[in-house]
């Protein structure tokens, strides 16, 4: 299969790989081979012990328009129960994709424009920095069609922007702008359309040459900080400290900031 067959290219440019959504003609809409390619992509990184940052991208003029309503069509032609154990095996492979992205140690980077919709939100959401071009325009999307979000995005939502907000956005169905959705948390930053690649990098840059055992641990302890009491998560705290404290990085960067000298992390 060439490139411009596959429905989710992986790059790798050093310690940063790169998922690209590959239906530019399609919106980047979800299908089966497109669900497939993400299981594949999200394996093969986490199979990679010199990955330090993941960034996901779209091709073309958008970062994901939601799920392909063909593929949902062709389901809809079998009998009721027929077709809701299909629909119920689509989206549990769905959730394997998920499943493997929240189980990624590295950092990972949503970097979007044009639509970010239904999947797509859930997928930008289940990353833990968003870079948005200021095209970029969001949107629940699934009332309109009759269904409810998947991909997490009931629990993602409420936790980066809040119940009443996630709500709002779930239960309107409401289109709205990269500005509105810096405002309320959902994406990092905002930058011009041709500066969104660019930015990207230098963040994923800035991540892959960082000491990596000490941003994996701070990614599970913040992602884990809802499900602890206090003393629990002080606990995970003092325990990822120590660890962090005893590897080669922390020596390494008490020895040049002592310096004066940018650190050379290893690990």
């Amino acid at each position: 299969m060439t490139d411009s067959q596959c429905p989710v290219l992986l790059q790798r440019a050093s310690a940063v790989a790169t998922l690209t959504l590959n239906r530019p003609d399609a919106l980047n809409a979800l299908d089966i081979a497109m669900i497939d390619g993400l299981v594949e992509a999200a394996q093969s990184v986490l199979a990679d012990g010199e990955v330090r940052c993941v960034v996901v991208q779209g091709a073309g003029r958008h970062f994901m328009a939601g799920g392909d309503l063909r593929t949902f069509q062709a389901l809809l032609n079998e009998s009721g129960k027929e077709a809701r154990a299909r629909f119920h095996a689509l989206i549990t492979r769905v959730h394997a994709a998920i499943e493997l992205f929240a189980r990624m140690p590295q950092p990972l980077i949503a970097s979007v424009h044009g639509a970010v919709a239904g999947f797509g939100l859930s997928l930008m959401s289940a990353c833990d920095l968003v870079v948005a071009a200021d095209d970029a325009y969001f949107t629940s999307a699934y009332r309109n069609i009759g269904l409810t979000p998947d991909g997490g995005g009931t629990f993602w939502l409420p936790r980066t922007v809040g119940a009443r907000k996630a709500a709002e956005i779930v239960l309107l169905g409401e289109r709205f702008d990269a500005q509105e959705a810096l405002r309320i948390g959902l994406v990092n930053r905002v930058v011009p359309a041709a500066e969104r690649t660019h930015a990207t990098t230098a963040w994923a840059r800035a991540i892959a040459e960082g000491p990596a055992t000490a941003l994996s641990n701070a990614k599970r302890l913040l992602r884990g900080s809802a499900q602890r009491s206090l003393a629990e998560q002080l606990q995970a705290e003092a325990d990822s400290f120590a660890n962090c404290a005893s590897s080669p990085d922390f020596a390494e960067g008490v020895a040049a900031f002592l310096a004066r000298r940018t650190p050379n992390f290893t690990k």
